[in-house]
């Protein structure tokens, strides 16, 4: 396994992280620690997880299973790089809401950090991430919360995800102002299909020194050979990829990148991850997988290495915005 430092930090993550966000919805408990297990022995070091994973009636199921692999002891915790996030409520899908029991403000940042500690039995939390933005709470509020939270060593780095770039140079504005250590990441929804964040969002990554860390690095299973799947199980796509084939010239795209890794004798999936590590400013991708097949698969991307000639291809089939300012002005 290769790794590097995640952002400004001194930080050592491995450029694959495990994404948990299946465990509990589509994998049960004893296969999610096996994965996990399977995960630690190949190097891989940081588990992406969230509070309101689970969903419905189930939220905060996801953090329950890695609470009980961490109690099997073994090294588990003190090897594993624990990320979690806040914003989302936990109540049920079907009651409301209770003021102040969702998003940043100082109050719910506390009561959902100690409700995640307890279900992933552990004392902190190695990487604190912000799920989405909140438009009603100042960042001089969220920060002082998050800044407690550190000293009391319950929170060791924080994080974002969705913001937008104008949002992290915000946040690490006021955070420099108030002489907090400011936002180490962002996790944003990149790939081959979906380079968007390649605008803003990751110029201002890295001008702040946040490690990128893409979600849906398949773009939900678009980019994982979802037309050869078809033909051979007769399964339909759903979410994003049965989107993008809806659409004939998305469909095109697609299988222009399946027969141009075919022609390679490369798996899509992997290529895709392989695709992202070699992008500026990216950590490593987030990979979710479902089964210990699933993580197999997406470990021989860390050794692939793609060709200059095969990068130029990838680009003629998905090109990316431009260089930025430049994208924003011809």
């Amino acid at each position: 396994m290769e790794y590097t430092q995640l952002g400004r930090t001194g930080l050592k993550v491995a450029r694959l992280v495990l994404g948990t966000m299946n465990f509990g919805p589509q994998t049960g408990e004893a296969d999610s620690h096996a994965i996990m297990d399977a995960a630690l022995d190949a190097g891989i070091n940081l588990f992406d997880t969230a509070n309101v994973y689970g969903w419905g009636a189930d939220k905060g199921r996801t953090e329950t299973i890695i609470g009980n692999w961490f109690a099997k002891g073994g090294g588990r915790r003190e090897k594993t790089v624990l990320a979690t996030k806040v914003y989302g409520d936990m109540t049920l899908d079907d009651r409301p809401v209770w003021p102040n029991h969702d998003k940043l403000s100082a109050v719910n940042i506390r009561r959902a950090v100690e409700a995640s500690l307890k279900r992933l039995q552990t004392d902190h939390i190695d990487l604190y991430q912000f799920h989405h933005v909140d438009r009603n709470t100042p960042f001089e509020e969220i920060w002082q919360a998050m800044d407690v939270l550190v000293q009391q060593g319950k929170v060791l780095y924080v994080g974002s995800s969705n913001f937008a770039g104008y949002k992290i140079a915000q946040a690490n504005e006021i955070a420099a102002r108030r002489g907090s250590y400011g936002l180490v990441s962002e996790q944003c929804l990149y790939n081959l299909a979906e380079r968007r964040a390649e605008m803003e969002v990751v110029p201002a990554a890295r001008e702040y020194g946040l490690g990128v860390i893409p979600w849906s690095p398949l773009h939900g299973g678009l980019l994982g050979g979802v037309l050869k799947k078809q033909a051979e199980s007769g399964r339909r796509a759903g979410g994003r990829a049965a989107e993008t084939l809806a659409d004939p010239a998305g469909r095109a795209r697609i299988q222009a990148y399946e027969d141009l890794l075919d022609k390679h004798g490369l798996a899509p999936g992997e290529v895709a991850l392989a695709w992202l590590l070699t992008r500026p400013g990216v950590t490593g991708p987030i990979v979710g997988p479902r089964t210990g097949e699933q993580l197999e698969s997406a470990l021989r991307a860390v050794e692939l290495e793609l060709s200059e000639e095969l990068l130029a291809s990838l680009d003629e089939i998905f090109p990316g915005p431009g260089p930025s300012p430049e994208a924003f002005a011809w």
